[in-house]
């Protein structure tokens, strides 16, 4: 998209300035800082359309940047208080019962008691204000 492909929607993604706070790139996982262009782009974090394939809006630098590379601990664009957690199966739908709201320091915990469950395939970190999609955690 950063190279002018459509995004869920089959749209150009929209251009606009960072004003330093609040916008983080889902591709690098760091901020954009103020004054430097972003994209808003309709993301869906599922391989196909279906029932619970939510879509919504996540920001990228307009200009290229490096992937962030896995690591087994939090990105640093979750600054907020909390987030919502929820666990995923193989079939890429919610596994109901397993959302909360959850404090951020604790994200991780919550995620390994997910996985210990057989039908949690990973777990997505939106927030809890919005339901932005942040990051996705992988059973590993």
């Amino acid at each position: 998209m950063q190279h002018g492909a459509p995004d869920a929607y089959g749209r150009i993604p929209e251009r606009n300035i960072s004003d330093g706070d609040g916008v983080p790139c889902r591709h690098c996982l760091k901020n954009v800082e103020a004054g430097e262009p972003y994209l808003v782009v309709a993301y869906r974090p599922f391989p196909d359309l279906q029932p619970y394939a939510e879509t919504g809006p996540i920001f990228l630098h307009a200009r290229e940047c490096e992937r962030a590379v896995e690591v087994e601990s939090l990105p640093e664009i979750l600054a907020s208080s909390d987030y919502i957690v929820r666990g995923y199966g193989s079939n890429d739908r919610i596994v109901y019962g397993s959302g909360g709201v959850i404090a951020t320091d604790a994200i991780a915990a919550r995620a390994e008691i997910l996985f210990e469950r057989d039908d949690i395939a990973y777990v997505h970190v939106r927030s809890a204000r919005n339901n932005c999609y942040q990051c996705r955690i992988e059973r590993g």
